[in-house]
Protein backbone atom coordinates (compact mmCIF):
# COMPACT_ATOMS: atom_id res chain seq x y z
CA UNK A 1 0.00 0.00 0.00
CA UNK A 2 1.75 3.27 -1.14
CA UNK A 3 1.62 6.29 1.46
CA UNK A 4 -1.31 8.23 0.26
CA UNK A 5 -3.27 5.22 0.74
CA UNK A 6 -1.96 4.17 4.19
CA UNK A 7 -2.93 7.99 5.27
CA UNK A 8 -6.46 7.76 3.67
CA UNK A 9 -7.05 4.37 5.63
CA UNK A 10 -5.97 6.12 8.66
CA UNK A 11 -8.32 8.87 8.29
CA UNK A 12 -10.96 6.66 6.96
CA UNK A 13 -10.70 4.82 10.27
CA UNK A 14 -10.84 7.89 12.64
CA UNK A 15 -14.39 8.82 10.91
CA UNK A 16 -15.51 5.93 10.81
CA UNK A 17 -14.38 5.61 14.72
CA UNK A 18 -16.14 8.54 15.25
CA UNK A 19 -13.18 10.60 16.57
CA UNK A 20 -13.46 12.65 13.50
CA UNK A 21 -17.41 13.90 13.01
CA UNK A 22 -19.71 15.26 10.46
CA UNK A 23 -18.26 18.86 9.82
CA UNK A 24 -15.10 18.43 11.41
CA UNK A 25 -12.47 19.98 9.95
CA UNK A 26 -9.22 18.01 9.00
CA UNK A 27 -5.92 19.23 9.02
CA UNK A 28 -4.42 21.70 6.35
CA UNK A 29 -2.13 20.21 3.67
CA UNK A 30 0.72 21.67 5.45
CA UNK A 31 -0.37 20.31 8.99
CA UNK A 32 -0.76 16.98 8.04
CA UNK A 33 2.69 17.46 6.02
CA UNK A 34 4.27 18.30 9.51
CA UNK A 35 2.33 15.61 11.63
CA UNK A 36 2.73 12.27 9.12
CA UNK A 37 6.08 13.34 7.78
CA UNK A 38 4.68 13.27 3.97
CA UNK A 39 4.96 15.52 0.72
CA UNK A 40 2.09 17.83 -0.33
CA UNK A 41 1.46 15.70 -2.89
CA UNK A 42 1.05 12.42 -0.82
CA UNK A 43 -1.93 14.40 1.50
CA UNK A 44 -3.38 15.91 -1.33
CA UNK A 45 -3.35 12.52 -3.03
CA UNK A 46 -5.23 10.98 -0.06
CA UNK A 47 -7.58 13.88 0.75
CA UNK A 48 -8.66 13.38 -3.29
CA UNK A 49 -9.21 9.62 -2.23
CA UNK A 50 -11.84 9.89 0.78
CA UNK A 51 -13.23 12.73 -1.31
CA UNK A 52 -13.90 10.35 -4.15
CA UNK A 53 -15.40 8.34 -1.38
CA UNK A 54 -17.78 10.72 -0.25
CA UNK A 55 -16.10 11.02 3.28
CA UNK A 56 -14.77 14.34 3.12
CA UNK A 57 -15.21 17.08 0.78
CA UNK A 58 -13.11 20.67 0.26
CA UNK A 59 -14.98 24.20 0.86
CA UNK A 60 -12.98 27.32 -1.05
CA UNK A 61 -10.91 29.65 1.00
CA UNK A 62 -11.29 26.72 3.95
CA UNK A 63 -10.09 23.59 3.58
CA UNK A 64 -11.34 19.79 3.90
CA UNK A 65 -14.34 19.26 6.42
CA UNK A 66 -15.69 15.43 6.90
CA UNK A 67 -18.58 15.28 5.16
CA UNK A 68 -22.23 14.35 6.34
CA UNK A 69 -22.59 10.90 4.28
CA UNK A 70 -26.57 10.77 3.49
CA UNK A 71 -26.26 7.09 4.70
CA UNK A 72 -24.40 3.86 4.75
CA UNK A 73 -22.75 2.13 1.44
CA UNK A 74 -25.16 0.79 -1.20
CA UNK A 75 -26.08 -2.43 -0.89
CA UNK A 76 -24.86 -5.43 -3.51
CA UNK A 77 -27.30 -7.15 -5.68
CA UNK A 78 -27.97 -10.70 -5.23
CA UNK A 79 -27.05 -13.60 -7.22
CA UNK A 80 -28.61 -13.46 -10.51
CA UNK A 81 -31.61 -15.75 -11.40
CA UNK A 82 -32.01 -15.99 -15.12
CA UNK A 83 -35.34 -17.31 -16.31
CA UNK A 84 -35.77 -20.78 -18.20
CA UNK A 85 -33.79 -23.32 -19.82
CA UNK A 86 -31.97 -23.19 -23.04
CA UNK A 87 -32.56 -20.68 -25.51
CA UNK A 88 -31.64 -19.67 -29.21
CA UNK A 89 -30.09 -16.08 -29.72
CA UNK A 90 -32.03 -13.19 -31.42
CA UNK A 91 -29.65 -10.40 -30.18
CA UNK A 92 -27.32 -8.87 -32.43
CA UNK A 93 -29.86 -6.38 -34.44
CA UNK A 94 -30.92 -5.08 -30.72
CA UNK A 95 -26.88 -4.74 -29.26
CA UNK A 96 -25.87 -3.17 -32.80
CA UNK A 97 -28.56 -0.68 -32.25
CA UNK A 98 -27.43 0.55 -27.99
CA UNK A 99 -24.17 0.33 -29.35
CA UNK A 100 -24.19 2.41 -32.60
CA UNK A 101 -24.93 5.57 -29.83
CA UNK A 102 -21.36 5.06 -27.95
CA UNK A 103 -19.31 6.31 -30.90
CA UNK A 104 -20.39 9.73 -30.58
CA UNK A 105 -16.90 11.67 -28.77
CA UNK A 106 -19.27 14.21 -27.46
CA UNK A 107 -21.38 12.07 -25.70
CA UNK A 108 -19.88 10.96 -21.97
CA UNK A 109 -19.01 7.22 -22.26
CA UNK A 110 -20.41 5.64 -19.62
CA UNK A 111 -21.69 2.98 -21.19
CA UNK A 112 -18.09 2.35 -23.67
CA UNK A 113 -16.71 -0.57 -23.54
CA UNK A 114 -13.21 0.75 -23.19
CA UNK A 115 -11.25 2.81 -21.57
CA UNK A 116 -9.74 5.99 -21.99
CA UNK A 117 -6.87 5.59 -24.77
CA UNK A 118 -5.14 8.30 -22.52
CA UNK A 119 -4.01 6.02 -20.22
CA UNK A 120 -1.91 3.30 -22.31
CA UNK A 121 1.85 4.68 -23.20
CA UNK A 122 0.74 4.65 -27.20
CA UNK A 123 3.86 6.80 -27.71
CA UNK A 124 6.19 4.17 -27.14
CA UNK A 125 4.27 1.56 -28.54
CA UNK A 126 4.54 3.70 -31.65
CA UNK A 127 8.27 4.01 -31.92
CA UNK A 128 8.52 0.10 -31.57
CA UNK A 129 5.62 -0.57 -34.07
CA UNK A 130 7.92 2.24 -36.45
CA UNK A 131 11.69 0.53 -35.44
CA UNK A 132 9.43 -3.71 -36.33
CA UNK A 133 8.36 -2.32 -40.24
CA UNK A 134 11.69 -0.28 -41.02
CA UNK A 135 13.70 -3.52 -40.16
CA UNK A 136 11.00 -6.25 -40.78
CA UNK A 137 12.40 -9.18 -42.10
CA UNK A 138 11.08 -10.46 -45.11
CA UNK A 139 11.10 -14.18 -44.17
CA UNK A 140 8.58 -13.50 -41.03
CA UNK A 141 6.13 -13.10 -43.44
CA UNK A 142 6.00 -16.72 -43.67
CA UNK A 143 7.64 -17.43 -40.17
CA UNK A 144 5.31 -15.87 -38.34
CA UNK A 145 2.12 -17.46 -39.63
CA UNK A 146 0.18 -18.80 -37.55
CA UNK A 147 1.05 -19.91 -34.47
CA UNK A 148 2.42 -16.45 -34.52
CA UNK A 149 5.99 -14.83 -33.83
CA UNK A 150 8.29 -16.59 -31.77
CA UNK A 151 9.27 -13.82 -29.53
CA UNK A 152 5.83 -12.98 -28.63
CA UNK A 153 4.52 -16.04 -28.10
CA UNK A 154 7.73 -16.75 -25.90
CA UNK A 155 6.75 -13.13 -23.73
CA UNK A 156 3.28 -14.37 -23.34
CA UNK A 157 4.24 -17.40 -21.71
CA UNK A 158 6.65 -15.92 -19.32
CA UNK A 159 3.63 -13.59 -18.17
CA UNK A 160 1.89 -17.34 -18.05
CA UNK A 161 4.40 -18.34 -15.72
CA UNK A 162 4.62 -15.91 -13.64
CA UNK A 163 0.92 -16.08 -12.45
CA UNK A 164 1.50 -19.75 -12.09
CA UNK A 165 0.79 -21.76 -15.34
CA UNK A 166 2.81 -23.88 -17.23
CA UNK A 167 1.89 -22.83 -20.92
CA UNK A 168 4.58 -23.65 -23.40
CA UNK A 169 4.61 -21.29 -26.09
CA UNK A 170 3.68 -23.95 -28.91
CA UNK A 171 0.54 -24.26 -27.35
CA UNK A 172 -0.24 -20.07 -28.02
CA UNK A 173 -2.17 -19.38 -30.43
CA UNK A 174 -1.87 -15.13 -31.70
CA UNK A 175 -5.10 -14.05 -32.66
CA UNK A 176 -6.76 -11.10 -33.80
CA UNK A 177 -8.05 -9.31 -30.54
CA UNK A 178 -9.53 -11.88 -28.17
CA UNK A 179 -12.94 -11.92 -29.99
CA UNK A 180 -11.15 -13.88 -33.07
CA UNK A 181 -9.82 -15.95 -30.62
CA UNK A 182 -13.18 -16.37 -28.84
CA UNK A 183 -14.86 -17.47 -32.13
CA UNK A 184 -12.02 -19.73 -32.68
CA UNK A 185 -12.34 -21.84 -29.69
CA UNK A 186 -16.31 -22.06 -29.93
CA UNK A 187 -15.51 -23.37 -32.91
CA UNK A 188 -13.47 -25.77 -32.42
CA UNK A 189 -15.34 -27.48 -29.57
CA UNK A 190 -18.58 -27.27 -30.95
CA UNK A 191 -20.97 -27.49 -33.82
CA UNK A 192 -24.06 -25.83 -34.94
CA UNK A 193 -27.13 -26.46 -32.38
CA UNK A 194 -24.72 -27.20 -29.40
CA UNK A 195 -25.52 -26.00 -25.87
CA UNK A 196 -23.04 -23.69 -24.52
CA UNK A 197 -23.00 -22.90 -20.59
CA UNK A 198 -22.77 -19.06 -19.73
CA UNK A 199 -22.27 -16.98 -16.61
CA UNK A 200 -25.92 -14.80 -16.34
CA UNK A 201 -25.42 -11.74 -17.70
CA UNK A 202 -22.42 -12.46 -19.75
CA UNK A 203 -20.51 -9.90 -22.69
CA UNK A 204 -22.89 -9.01 -25.29
CA UNK A 205 -20.25 -9.75 -27.99
CA UNK A 206 -19.74 -13.13 -26.53
CA UNK A 207 -23.58 -13.87 -27.10
CA UNK A 208 -23.67 -12.14 -30.72
CA UNK A 209 -20.60 -14.93 -31.26
CA UNK A 210 -22.75 -17.59 -30.32
CA UNK A 211 -25.55 -16.65 -32.21
CA UNK A 212 -23.33 -16.14 -34.70
CA UNK A 213 -22.50 -19.77 -34.69
CA UNK A 214 -25.88 -21.40 -34.43
CA UNK A 215 -25.37 -22.46 -31.03
CA UNK A 216 -27.97 -22.74 -28.13
CA UNK A 217 -27.17 -21.26 -24.57
CA UNK A 218 -27.78 -22.25 -21.03
CA UNK A 219 -27.44 -19.35 -18.52
CA UNK A 220 -26.14 -20.08 -15.74
CA UNK A 221 -26.81 -17.79 -11.91
CA UNK A 222 -23.97 -15.66 -11.25
CA UNK A 223 -22.99 -13.55 -7.90
CA UNK A 224 -21.80 -10.30 -8.45
CA UNK A 225 -18.72 -10.84 -6.13
CA UNK A 226 -18.27 -14.39 -6.04
CA UNK A 227 -18.61 -15.15 -9.45
CA UNK A 228 -20.06 -17.89 -11.59
CA UNK A 229 -22.25 -20.28 -8.91
CA UNK A 230 -20.90 -23.93 -9.83
CA UNK A 231 -24.12 -25.68 -7.85
CA UNK A 232 -26.03 -24.06 -10.72
CA UNK A 233 -23.66 -25.32 -13.06
CA UNK A 234 -23.33 -28.46 -12.01
CA UNK A 235 -26.78 -29.35 -12.13
CA UNK A 236 -27.21 -27.87 -15.21
CA UNK A 237 -24.09 -30.09 -16.41
CA UNK A 238 -26.15 -33.48 -15.00
CA UNK A 239 -29.27 -32.35 -16.54
CA UNK A 240 -28.50 -30.85 -20.44
CA UNK A 241 -25.93 -32.33 -23.15
CA UNK A 242 -23.43 -28.90 -22.89
CA UNK A 243 -20.83 -29.16 -25.04
CA UNK A 244 -18.41 -26.14 -23.74
CA UNK A 245 -18.73 -23.50 -20.54
CA UNK A 246 -17.73 -19.56 -21.53
CA UNK A 247 -16.75 -17.68 -18.85
CA UNK A 248 -14.83 -15.03 -17.80
CA UNK A 249 -13.74 -15.62 -14.17
CA UNK A 250 -11.66 -12.79 -13.17
CA UNK A 251 -13.13 -8.80 -13.20
CA UNK A 252 -16.47 -10.42 -15.32
CA UNK A 253 -18.04 -7.83 -17.89
CA UNK A 254 -20.36 -6.75 -16.80
CA UNK A 255 -21.25 -8.08 -13.56
CA UNK A 256 -17.43 -7.76 -12.52
CA UNK A 257 -17.79 -10.87 -9.93
CA UNK A 258 -14.21 -13.25 -9.70
CA UNK A 259 -13.97 -16.39 -8.42
CA UNK A 260 -11.63 -17.23 -5.69
CA UNK A 261 -8.72 -19.19 -7.00
CA UNK A 262 -9.28 -22.30 -4.87
CA UNK A 263 -13.51 -21.81 -6.55
CA UNK A 264 -11.39 -21.65 -10.27
CA UNK A 265 -9.50 -25.34 -8.92
CA UNK A 266 -13.16 -26.41 -8.44
CA UNK A 267 -14.23 -25.34 -12.11
CA UNK A 268 -11.60 -26.95 -13.74
CA UNK A 269 -12.44 -30.14 -11.72
CA UNK A 270 -15.97 -30.33 -12.33
CA UNK A 271 -15.95 -29.52 -15.98
CA UNK A 272 -13.30 -32.21 -16.38
CA UNK A 273 -15.81 -34.99 -14.63
CA UNK A 274 -18.17 -33.77 -17.17
CA UNK A 275 -15.39 -33.70 -20.41
CA UNK A 276 -16.52 -30.24 -21.09
CA UNK A 277 -14.06 -27.98 -22.22
CA UNK A 278 -13.76 -24.29 -20.53
CA UNK A 279 -13.48 -21.43 -22.72
CA UNK A 280 -12.24 -18.93 -20.19
CA UNK A 281 -12.48 -15.45 -21.54
CA UNK A 282 -9.82 -13.19 -19.44
CA UNK A 283 -9.14 -10.35 -20.93
CA UNK A 284 -9.14 -8.24 -17.80
CA UNK A 285 -6.85 -10.35 -15.36
CA UNK A 286 -4.11 -7.86 -15.59
CA UNK A 287 -6.55 -5.05 -14.09
CA UNK A 288 -6.74 -6.21 -10.00
CA UNK A 289 -6.66 -3.67 -7.41
CA UNK A 290 -5.15 -5.73 -4.92
CA UNK A 291 -1.39 -6.35 -4.22
CA UNK A 292 -1.88 -10.23 -4.91
CA UNK A 293 -3.01 -10.73 -9.18
CA UNK A 294 -5.60 -13.64 -9.55
CA UNK A 295 -4.88 -17.00 -11.05
CA UNK A 296 -5.96 -18.56 -14.28
CA UNK A 297 -8.12 -21.35 -14.22
CA UNK A 298 -5.54 -22.55 -17.05
CA UNK A 299 -2.98 -22.89 -13.88
CA UNK A 300 -5.16 -25.76 -12.55
CA UNK A 301 -5.55 -27.58 -16.19
CA UNK A 302 -4.22 -30.88 -16.08
CA UNK A 303 -6.23 -32.27 -18.72
CA UNK A 304 -5.97 -29.66 -21.87
CA UNK A 305 -9.65 -28.85 -21.44
CA UNK A 306 -9.13 -25.61 -20.30
CA UNK A 307 -9.33 -23.18 -23.59
CA UNK A 308 -7.33 -19.77 -22.51
CA UNK A 309 -8.57 -16.58 -24.26
CA UNK A 310 -6.58 -13.15 -23.34
CA UNK A 311 -5.51 -9.68 -25.16
CA UNK A 312 -3.27 -6.58 -24.56
CA UNK A 313 -6.55 -4.56 -25.99
CA UNK A 314 -7.71 -3.75 -22.22
CA UNK A 315 -4.29 -3.72 -20.63
CA UNK A 316 -1.69 -2.00 -23.10
CA UNK A 317 -2.57 -1.72 -26.41
CA UNK A 318 -6.23 -0.64 -27.57
CA UNK A 319 -6.62 -0.77 -31.59
CA UNK A 320 -3.37 -2.88 -32.28
CA UNK A 321 -5.72 -5.52 -32.32
CA UNK A 322 -3.26 -8.71 -30.26
CA UNK A 323 -4.94 -11.98 -28.62
CA UNK A 324 -3.83 -15.07 -28.28
CA UNK A 325 -5.50 -18.64 -27.34
CA UNK A 326 -3.63 -21.10 -25.22
CA UNK A 327 -5.45 -24.05 -26.83
CA UNK A 328 -4.89 -26.99 -24.50
CA UNK A 329 -5.33 -30.05 -26.64
CA UNK A 330 -7.37 -28.37 -28.79
CA UNK A 331 -4.20 -25.92 -30.05
CA UNK A 332 -3.67 -27.56 -33.34
CA UNK A 333 -7.51 -26.89 -34.76
CA UNK A 334 -7.12 -23.67 -33.17
CA UNK A 335 -4.07 -22.94 -35.19
CA UNK A 336 -5.49 -24.66 -38.53
CA UNK A 337 -9.36 -22.89 -37.82
CA UNK A 338 -6.86 -19.35 -38.02
CA UNK A 339 -4.72 -20.33 -41.12
CA UNK A 340 -8.03 -20.70 -43.10
CA UNK A 341 -10.43 -17.97 -41.53
CA UNK A 342 -7.97 -14.92 -41.19
CA UNK A 343 -4.87 -16.46 -42.28
CA UNK A 344 -2.63 -14.34 -40.39
CA UNK A 345 -1.98 -11.66 -37.52
CA UNK A 346 -0.56 -8.40 -39.08
CA UNK A 347 2.77 -9.97 -38.46
CA UNK A 348 5.25 -5.88 -37.40
CA UNK A 349 1.97 -5.25 -34.78
CA UNK A 350 3.38 -8.95 -33.32
CA UNK A 351 6.63 -7.43 -33.26
CA UNK A 352 6.52 -4.35 -32.23
CA UNK A 353 4.69 -6.11 -28.86
CA UNK A 354 6.86 -8.60 -28.07
CA UNK A 355 9.97 -5.30 -28.21
CA UNK A 356 7.73 -4.00 -25.71
CA UNK A 357 7.11 -6.68 -23.63
CA UNK A 358 11.27 -7.62 -23.53
CA UNK A 359 12.44 -4.03 -23.11
CA UNK A 360 9.10 -1.07 -22.53
CA UNK A 361 8.58 -1.50 -18.65
CA UNK A 362 4.88 -3.11 -19.07
CA UNK A 363 4.73 -4.05 -15.39
CA UNK A 364 4.91 -0.06 -14.57
CA UNK A 365 2.85 0.09 -16.52
CA UNK A 366 0.15 -2.10 -15.43
CA UNK A 367 0.98 -0.33 -11.66
CA UNK A 368 -0.21 3.34 -12.99
CA UNK A 369 -3.10 1.75 -15.00
CA UNK A 370 -4.26 -0.38 -11.45
CA UNK A 371 -3.85 2.40 -9.90
CA UNK A 372 -5.91 5.11 -12.31
CA UNK A 373 -8.83 2.66 -12.58
CA UNK A 374 -8.47 2.18 -8.45
CA UNK A 375 -9.05 5.48 -8.23
CA UNK A 376 -11.63 6.01 -10.66
CA UNK A 377 -13.90 3.46 -9.37
CA UNK A 378 -13.88 5.25 -5.82
CA UNK A 379 -14.55 8.16 -7.42
CA UNK A 380 -17.22 6.69 -9.39
CA UNK A 381 -19.04 4.72 -6.38
CA UNK A 382 -19.27 7.98 -4.37
CA UNK A 383 -21.03 9.76 -7.15
CA UNK A 384 -23.22 6.76 -7.47
CA UNK A 385 -24.05 6.68 -3.50
CA UNK A 386 -24.33 10.86 -3.84
CA UNK A 387 -26.91 11.04 -6.59
CA UNK A 388 -28.51 7.99 -7.15
CA UNK A 389 -32.31 7.01 -5.41
CA UNK A 390 -32.75 4.82 -2.66
CA UNK A 391 -32.94 1.29 -3.34
CA UNK A 392 -29.81 1.34 -5.57
CA UNK A 393 -27.63 -1.72 -5.24
CA UNK A 394 -24.07 -1.98 -6.87
CA UNK A 395 -21.55 -4.18 -7.11
CA UNK A 396 -17.79 -3.10 -5.61
CA UNK A 397 -15.58 -4.80 -8.51
CA UNK A 398 -12.11 -5.49 -7.22
CA UNK A 399 -10.16 -5.39 -10.65
CA UNK A 400 -11.64 -4.03 -14.49
CA UNK A 401 -13.19 -0.40 -15.38
CA UNK A 402 -16.72 -1.66 -14.95
CA UNK A 403 -19.45 -0.74 -12.60
CA UNK A 404 -22.42 -3.33 -12.35
CA UNK A 405 -25.88 -1.33 -10.84
CA UNK A 406 -28.87 -2.70 -9.84
CA UNK A 407 -31.59 0.29 -9.90
CA UNK A 408 -34.74 0.04 -8.07
CA UNK A 409 -37.79 -1.85 -9.38
CA UNK A 410 -39.59 -0.11 -11.89
CA UNK A 411 -36.95 1.71 -13.56
CA UNK A 412 -36.62 0.47 -16.84
CA UNK A 413 -32.66 1.27 -18.10
CA UNK A 414 -33.55 1.01 -22.33
CA UNK A 415 -35.42 4.06 -20.86
CA UNK A 416 -33.56 5.93 -19.41
CA UNK A 417 -30.62 4.93 -21.90
CA UNK A 418 -32.62 6.73 -24.76
CA UNK A 419 -33.25 9.80 -22.24
CA UNK A 420 -29.56 9.77 -20.98
CA UNK A 421 -28.85 9.98 -24.90
CA UNK A 422 -30.69 13.34 -25.02
CA UNK A 423 -27.84 14.78 -22.43
CA UNK A 424 -24.75 13.42 -24.11
CA UNK A 425 -24.44 10.33 -22.12
CA UNK A 426 -24.50 6.85 -22.57
CA UNK A 427 -24.85 3.89 -20.25
CA UNK A 428 -25.24 0.27 -21.38
CA UNK A 429 -28.58 -1.19 -20.24
CA UNK A 430 -28.78 -4.81 -18.82
CA UNK A 431 -31.16 -6.28 -21.57
CA UNK A 432 -27.82 -6.24 -24.00
CA UNK A 433 -25.98 -8.56 -21.84
CA UNK A 434 -28.80 -11.44 -21.60
CA UNK A 435 -30.12 -14.11 -23.91
CA UNK A 436 -33.88 -13.15 -22.94
CA UNK A 437 -32.95 -9.28 -22.48
CA UNK A 438 -33.54 -9.78 -18.83
CA UNK A 439 -31.78 -7.49 -16.83
CA UNK A 440 -34.41 -4.41 -17.44
CA UNK A 441 -33.50 -2.63 -14.69
CA UNK A 442 -29.87 -2.46 -14.39
CA UNK A 443 -26.81 -0.83 -15.88
CA UNK A 444 -23.41 -1.41 -16.59
CA UNK A 445 -21.12 1.67 -16.01
CA UNK A 446 -17.53 2.44 -17.09
CA UNK A 447 -14.94 4.56 -15.12
CA UNK A 448 -12.27 3.87 -17.51
CA UNK A 449 -11.79 7.40 -17.91
CA UNK A 450 -10.31 10.03 -16.39
CA UNK A 451 -12.71 11.67 -13.51
CA UNK A 452 -13.19 15.12 -14.24
CA UNK A 453 -16.16 17.52 -12.86
CA UNK A 454 -18.46 17.09 -16.30
CA UNK A 455 -18.36 13.34 -15.64
CA UNK A 456 -19.69 13.89 -12.15
CA UNK A 457 -22.30 16.32 -13.12
CA UNK A 458 -22.88 13.23 -15.64
CA UNK A 459 -23.72 10.86 -12.53
CA UNK A 460 -25.95 13.61 -11.08
CA UNK A 461 -28.03 13.48 -14.56
CA UNK A 462 -28.33 9.93 -14.53
CA UNK A 463 -29.46 10.27 -10.98
CA UNK A 464 -32.29 13.33 -12.18
CA UNK A 465 -33.38 11.05 -14.93
CA UNK A 466 -33.80 7.75 -12.91
CA UNK A 467 -35.72 9.26 -10.42
CA UNK A 468 -38.31 10.42 -13.19
CA UNK A 469 -38.81 7.35 -13.83
CA UNK A 470 -39.90 5.39 -10.56
CA UNK A 471 -42.66 4.23 -10.48
CA UNK A 472 -43.81 6.75 -7.91
CA UNK A 473 -43.55 9.42 -9.71
CA UNK A 474 -46.05 8.53 -12.54
CA UNK A 475 -43.98 6.86 -15.26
Amino acid sequence: MSRYQTLALQTEKLISDGLLRAGDRLPSVRQACRIHDVSPVTVLQAYYLLEGRGLIEARPKSGYFVRARLGQALPEPEMTRPQGQSTALDVSDFIFEILESVKNPAVVPFGSSFASPELYPLDKLGRCLAAAARHLDPRATVTDLPPGNEELRRQIALRYLSRGANVSPQEIVVTSGAMEGLNLCLQAVTRPGDLVAIESPTFYANLQAIERLGLKVIEIPTHPREGISLAALEDALRQHPIKACLCMLNFSNPITGSLSDARKAELVALLARYQVPLIEDDVYAELYFGDQAPAHAKAEDRHGLVLHVSSFSKSLAPGYRIGWVAGGRFTQKIQRLKLTTSLATTVPVQIALAEYLKHGGYDNHLRRLRRTFSLQEIAMVGAVERHFPAGTRLARPSGGYFLWVELPPGVDTLALHRLALDQGISIAPGPIFSAKREYGHCLRLNYGHPWTPATEKAIAVLGQIIGSLLPHQGH
